[in-house]
């Protein structure tokens, strides 16, 4: 029994610090037939797994969602915007967690929507530092400003690296910008981001580079209480 509890925990870390994996991978990560140990814990919400593979199910994600809590609301009282955390989901985003900003105009509840990756902060802070693949969406155009040419999205990631952090104006729908930083877990790899929404028209380039750089300030913390 003792073995068999060494296992699931080394599994359920192995989520953690970098999902999807796949039930092969995990099964040579921890050595021993991974499937039995997904079923328990998908039985308990600590796993889920799906056709990209075993990610952290939604008991682990409450988790995160409370711990992120205070961190979203410093966020949202220093920007006066809204602060929401996202992860990456199977060709898309989802934000688990959101405190609203003191603003009527831009006010949106983003909790368990769906997003794609190309045109929103959260996923292009996945693309650029490997929480995502570009194959994992489409290209799609959305909005007047969405990039649909591979090159210029090379280009905009890289330029999300040198940052430290994604920015969005007017891609998702016109009138939205939006900042993002990457949260990273122990091993270093991002697991979600912070993002802070609101209104362009009180978001001009040097207010979105503000942002951005506070955005970075509070997911470095929250990746320090992820273990980083």
């Amino acid at each position: 029994m003792a073995a068999e509890a060494e296992h699931t925990a080394h599994l359920l870390a192995a989520v953690v610090e970098r999902s999807p994996r796949t039930v092969t991978e995990l099964t040579d990560v921890v050595g021993v037939d991974a499937a039995p140990l997904i079923e328990a814990l998908e039985r308990y919400g600590l796993v889920a797994s799906d056709a990209a593979g075993v990610r952290p199910g939604a008991t682990l994600r409450a988790d995160l969602a409370e711990l992120v809590q205070p961190i979203l609301e410093r966020l949202a009282g220093e920007s006066g915007e809204t602060a929401n955390l996202i992860v990456p989901r199977p060709g898309g985003t989802e934000a688990i967690a959101q405190v609203d900003g003191r603003h009527v105009l831009g006010a949106t509840n983003w909790i368990g929507r769906r997003l794609g990756l190309h045109y929103t902060a959260a996923g292009k802070v996945f693309l650029a530092f490997g929480a995502a693949s570009p194959l994992d969406g489409t290209l799609e155009r959305v909005a007047p400003a969405t990039i649909t040419d591979g090159a210029a999205l090379a280009g905009e990631l890289e330029s999300v690296r040198a940052a430290g952090y994604a920015t969005l104006v007017d891609e998702l729908e016109e009138g939205l910008s939006a900042v993002g930083a990457p949260v990273r877990n122990r091993g270093g790899a991002v697991v979600a981001a912070l993002t802070v929404s609101g209104a362009t028209l009180r978001l001009p380039a040097q207010r979105l580079a503000l942002l951005g750089r506070l955005a970075v300030e509070q997911a470095d913390r929250l990746s320090e209480l992820l273990g980083r």
